[in-house]
């Protein structure tokens, strides 16, 4: 962390990093000049909505210098704005030159969303009896989110100006210091088909499903956007984008045919054969005028306005189509998971949980041992267990190792070697492995050296957060934003809480983030029968540490003397449901204060250990598995 602020650069001495940084905001403004626009807009995401980007797509990254994986950025005529949510106000202000643009720390009451920022702008426009001309890639936002912004726009006298060249793109491929640096590929990586035993359905069935659900809703065309969709629909993996098995392409399902639009020359005969007949493959630069010219005979285009780009829109409306505004039935598909992919997701989460219930021993024999180690040793650790293991195809998000202050970082996901562990110190473990059949992801924060009364204090809150929800029974159409409250309640009586989530859906060999279902205040989806997500409280001080216990629950139902035992027993009674782990790995018993814990708290605790020994025994030796019966007391 020192060593990281000491590097800043200050408004006297500005590093060469903020001396390009204005070369580029200069490039952009220029551009803005060329297209009369009075600002332009650059959100995280990609063509695709993507989370996790390719490189050639990382824009706001590289024209803002700010490297979180959410967070949006503004730039107008004399200043600049990077938007971030409370994951990322330490790193932003950690990497971004306040000289150069406002860091925005939205949720804080003093700090400003782009939506209020561009409304003072609209409204102290230097443009008399004109709009104000925001320009923004309609292929970079969804339909809902133009919606939103139009409609609270409009009445500062805002004009939202789709401008279909990028002009980030337009300043990255026009100004000399390109030279500099290398090309970064594009969607050209090999793309591989799974077989209907490790998916559990297969491409035929899905098919048949989604145009059923097209027919119910009078469609005739379903475009789709986002690549886990794309990936799950045609049982296809890919490695386009680190840590996220997907490939870059479109997709359009109709009553009669399917399309594929990605890079052709990469298609190998193994996934030829496993499209022939079902899937036409196209070039990716196919998808605008193959869309075009379906729907000129009038057919209805199905349009799921938070899952598809303005920009694929504009071009229906172009062609005066019939737009039917209705959920991507993919997306909630892809998120009820079926016995095989439930299967495939506890064989990766009990390899991973292998891996950093190892990565923990080996932590506490180094520092008992007097050895220095650093962040990046733990990084190197864990992934190298990951990569033991049978079937290991990428990690699912980069490791974040945080140990000290750097564990209130919340995405701190480049682990420093020059930060090592040190007595009294807390180190956050947060990493995830993409085996082939499975996704996972998880959590622990390990006290090295004898923990202090605080630290024991704010692990046991956030530990009974994590038991209060894991062990929560729930009846059918339970929200996530109802269970989020649930795990939230005890810290509240103590006066603490977290920014984030309480959790987030996870994909099947896909995405480590996926939706729509998770745990949060702003998610309103049913937590469904087979879908899987996380249970992540956590505590964070700045200067202090951080503290978060991640697991991966699936959704099951209750057997029937279950839930006998909590209701009356009633002829068509709502069904319940309840969380089952995925994830198997001690806590910390240093932390823990037991006093705080009441009974069922206690039971659950037990009964999971009893789980984690059962479960991890028959992968450890003899000795690892003496020491995990003595973590596990």
């Amino acid at each position: 962390m020192v060593l990281l602020q000491s590097a800043f650069p200050t408004a006297s001495n500005p590093s060469p990093q903020s001396s390009q940084t204005a070369q580029k905001f200069a490039a952009l403004r220029s551009q803005l000049l060329k297209h009369d626009l009075d600002a332009y807009f650059v959100p995280s995401a990609d063509e695709h909505l993507n989370e996790y980007l390719p490189e050639a797509k990382q824009r706001r990254q590289w024209i803002s210098g700010f490297t979180g994986s959410a967070g949006d950025f503004l730039i107008s005529a004399d200043r600049a704005w990077i938007y971030v949510d409370s994951r990322y106000y330490e790193q932003a202000e950690m990497q971004v030159d306040e000289n150069l643009q406002k860091i925005c720390k939205v949720g804080l009451a003093e700090h400003q969303t782009v939506e209020e920022t561009l409304e003072e702008l609209g409204q102290n426009s230097s443009r008399p009896c004109q709009t104000f001309r925001l320009g923004i890639d309609p292929f970079t936002i969804t339909v809902s989110q133009y919606r939103r912004f139009s409609e609270r726009l409009r009445a500062s006298g805002i004009e939202i100006v789709p401008v279909l060249e990028n002009l980030v793109d337009n300043v990255r491929s026009q100004s000399p210091w390109i030279e500099t640096e290398a090309v970064p590929p594009f969607g050209d990586r090999p793309v591989i088909a799974l077989p209907d035993d490790l998916t559990g359905e297969s491409l035929a069935k899905k098919l048949e499903r989604v145009r059923e659900v097209m027919g119910k809703k009078r469609a005739a065309i379903l475009p789709i956007t986002k690549l886990d969709q794309i990936a799950w629909l045609y049982n296809l993996r890919g490695r386009d984008v680190d840590c996220n098995p997907v490939f870059i392409s479109y997709a359009i399902v109709t009553l009669t045919d399917a399309y594929l639009f990605t890079n052709n020359s990469r298609i190998d005969d193994n996934v030829r054969q496993a499209l022939a007949g079902q899937v036409q493959i196209l070039e990716y630069e196919q998808y605008i005028p193959t869309l075009r010219s379906l729907v000129a005979d009038d057919r209805p285009v199905q349009v799921a306005i938070a899952q598809t780009t303005y920009g694929t829109y504009l071009q229906l409306k172009e062609v005066k189509a019939k737009i039917i505004d209705a959920e991507n039935p993919v997306e909630i598909f892809k998120a009820h998971k079926n016995a095989v992919e439930i299967t495939q997701m506890q064989r990766a989460n009990l390899k991973a949980s292998w891996a950093k219930t190892l990565t923990i021993k080996w932590i506490e024999e180094q520092v008992n041992a007097g050895k220095s180690i650093s962040e990046r040793d733990v990084a190197d650790k864990i992934e190298g267990l990951y990569r033991q293991q049978e079937g290991f195809y990428d990690l699912s998000f980069p490791t974040i190792a945080g140990t000290g202050a750097n564990g209130s970082i919340v995405h701190y996901s480049n682990p420093n070697p020059d930060c090592k562990l040190l007595n009294g110190d807390l180190l956050l473990l947060d990493s995830g492995s993409q085996f082939y059949g499975g996704t996972t992801d998880d959590t622990r924060s390990i006290s090295i050296g004898t923990p202090t009364d605080e630290q024991c204090d704010r692990y046991t809150e956030v530990l009974k957060s994590h038991i209060n929800c894991a062990m929560q029974k729930f009846p059918k159409g339970t929200t996530g934003s109802q269970i989020d409250g649930i795990a939230r309640s005890s810290m509240w009586q103590s006066g603490l809480d977290f920014g984030h989530g309480t959790g987030h859906g996870v994909g099947v060999f896909l995405n480590v983030h996926e939706g729509p279902n998770g745990i949060s205040k702003r998610v309103n989806q049913s937590l469904d029968l087979g879908t899987i997500n996380s249970i992540e409280p956590g505590y964070y001080k700045p200067k202090w540490g951080g503290i978060r216990l991640e697991n991966l629950y699936f959704v099951k139902e209750m057997t029937k003397q279950e839930s006998d035992s909590s209701q009356e027993a009633e002829p068509n009674a709502t069904p319940w449901y309840e969380f089952e782990s995925l994830t198997y790995i001690p806590f910390d018993k240093k932390l823990i204060d037991r006093r705080k814990l009441n009974s069922q708290q206690i039971a659950w605790l037990e009964s999971y250990y009893a789980s984690v020994v059962e479960k991890l025994s028959p992968m450890l030796t003899e000795e690892e598995t003496l020491w995990l019966k003595q973590a596990c007391k």
